[in-house]
């Protein structure tokens, strides 16, 4: 018996297979050029780039080594708290007051429940309802000219120092390095400079606008009786916060992000147990611990340890969330990105969460196809770094070679 064969969709198939392996090989080539070509040291750099439409890895080099990731912590953290809410969840801030209404007086307080909202009144997008003026408007709206008592802020949902212990001293004054709390209020900075204390803060914008309206407050003090609801702030949608994190690096973002999945997993709402959730979730997914340490949500802290296998492993399964893609900034193009590969060849076609801090130098995300979406996994992560020129030259040409 002959079995009739199609010479065409045997040829087409063999001539798919041999450019498959002929990219596949030019890869390997090129990761192995880079990781071992002098720009970096080869020893303390891992590198991953997988193809997401084959499920095969087309390069990689140290991919199992845990190495200290810097801000491209953001992606897991992020990545996470969107698998638990979905990309339409909002911070709640709820707004009481503590006792009666009568004849404009209220006795009793005002009370703020902390959700651990990291952009109430943020100087950067997403914009929200100022807080401020919301609650003096539900106070005019109520006929309120006295308060005998004092605002109060309620953070006891969560737990923990507001400043992660294993974060460096140096940073501790810079707006970068703010503490994330219970209730967080203007970026919980000014100008460059971190505030410790951002419900004082609150506070006192708060009193001007009360005397402002022509609202009195007497801060007596006063027991606190039935609550009623005031009012209830709610934030931008939680995919918009992600993405202003992540297009500009904020810690205090992340941070807040980290205490929530710890809030909403059922544990104390600190910075702790939120690390430990993360850690949790993401082996309950099957991706490979080993060597993962996770103590922080942005990546601010040199004792977080992440290999290419995880991370890779965290972006190619949230791959299909075109929510999550759109967090990255553009090569060329947007935010912490906007100068790397700009004018060549992937500009606009790579988007990739960047993390840098003294002798580190990260990269994490995506190839994409014309319609933005994702390809590609690529992840470089390289410390012990003395030339971040050099290095981020380095990952430009592999990558350059890699997609041609």
């Amino acid at each position: 018996m002959r079995i009739k064969v199609d010479i065409r969709g045997v040829v087409a198939a063999l001539m798919i297979a041999v450019s498959l392996s002929a990219q596949g090989s030019d890869a390997k080539e090129a990761v192995r050029a880079f990781a071992t070509g002098g720009s970096v040291d080869s020893t303390n750099v891992a590198v991953l780039i997988m193809d997401l439409k084959e499920g095969r890895t087309l390069g990689d080099y140290n991919a199992d080594k845990p190495l200290v990731p810097a801000s491209v912590m953001k992606c897991v953290t992020t990545a996470t708290l969107l698998e638990e809410v979905g990309e339409d969840w909002r911070y709640e801030t709820p707004v009481y007051a503590t006792g009666p209404i009568r004849h404009g007086v209220l006795d009793g307080n005002i009370m703020v429940k902390g959700s651990s909202d990291p952009s109430i009144n943020t100087t950067h997008e997403p914009g929200s309802e100022n807080l401020v003026n919301e609650i003096v408007e539900a106070l005019k709206a109520q006929g309120v000219d006295t308060i005998r008592g004092k605002v109060i802020i309620d953070e006891s949902q969560f737990a923990g120092p507001a400043i992660n212990p294993q974060w460096a001293t140096g940073d501790l004054s810079q707006a970068y390095g703010t503490g994330t709390h219970g209730f967080n209020f203007e970026d919980n900075a000014s100008g460059r400079a971190s505030v410790r204390d951002p419900g004082a803060v609150f506070r006192g914008r708060l009193q001007t606008a009360l005397a402002n309206a022509g609202i009195v407050l007497q801060r007596r003090d006063v027991a606190d009786g039935r609550r009623h609801l005031l009012g209830t702030h709610r934030s931008a949608t939680v995919d918009e916060i992600m993405r202003s994190c992540m297009m500009r690096s904020d810690n205090q973002f992340a941070e807040g992000m980290l205490r929530t999945v710890s809030s909403l997993s059922g544990h104390d709402g600190s910075t702790a147990q939120g690390a430990k959730a993360v850690k949790s979730y993401w082996k309950h997914k099957r991706l490979p611990m080993e060597g993962v340490e996770i103590v922080d949500g942005s990546g601010l802290s040199r004792s977080n340890r992440l290999t290419a296998q995880f991370l890779g492993g965290v972006l190619a399964k949230m791959a299909g969330n075109p929510y999550y893609a759109s967090f990255f900034p553009l090569a060329g193009q947007e935010g912490t990105l906007r100068k790397f590969m700009a004018g060549g060849p992937l500009e606009g076609y790579v988007a990739m969460k960047t993390g840098s801090m003294n002798g580190i130098q990260s990269y994490a995300g995506y190839k994409l196809d014309d319609d933005y979406a994702p390809t590609h996994v690529i992840v470089v992560m390289i410390n012990n770094m003395a030339d971040r020129a050099k290095a981020r030259a380095g990952v430009q040409r592999m990558l350059e070679k890699v997609f041609e």
